[in-house]
């Protein structure tokens, strides 16, 4: 069970363009017929289009842009996102079961958050690597970072995540050690 992103946000934005250049195209359409003055006016959009020739350097910037934003479109199609629901693993035969990002996230924030002397943390997850980061009012900070690893890690075995993440713990300290 690997849920994915909806693409939400590209979907919108194709869709808003396709929107604003049907508006366009409908208001100039409506203002002809109506015999009103358009905003664009037709003939001088043709008569430039007749002007240009195809060596000049207008038609290949306009063609270099349209194929950059229909990779972009089909790579935001294809490409896979990241999961919003990691798999865990379970004995053969159970049903699927799941955890949301933000969940695990905020779950292993408050395991590292629970080791003495630890101040603030920010954890990231990546798809192979949880990134801890830990900061510290001790000016002495030894065994510290193994200490949050050492939660994390207990915690990462309770929960019995499908892909076993490594963990990798940095440490700060507000303080100096001078």
């Amino acid at each position: 069970m690997k849920r994915r992103p909806r693409r939400a946000l590209p979907a919108a934005l194709t869709a808003l363009a396709l929107l604003a250049g049907c508006t366009v195209v409908a208001v100039v359409a409506v203002q002809m017929i109506a015999g009103r003055p358009e905003w664009i006016s037709y003939h001088s959009v043709a008569d430039a289009l007749h002007a240009t020739r195809w060596t000049d350097p207008a038609p290949a910037v306009a063609g270099a842009v349209t194929a950059l934003a229909g990779l972009l479109m089909v790579g935001a199609a294809v490409l896979p996102g990241r999961p919003t629901v990691l798999p865990l693993a379970g004995a053969p035969g159970t049903q699927d079961a799941g955890a949301a990002r933000r969940g695990l996230r905020g779950t292993l924030r408050t395991a590292a958050a629970g080791v003495d002397g630890v101040s603030r943390v920010r954890v990231t997850l990546r798809r192979r690597r949880i990134a801890a980061r830990v900061r510290t009012d001790r000016t002495n900070t030894e065994g510290l970072a193994d200490a949050v690893r050492t939660a994390l890690e207990q915690r990462l075995d309770r929960i019995d995540p499908a892909d076993r993440p490594t963990v990798k713990v940095t440490l700060r300290t507000t303080r100096s050690t001078s």
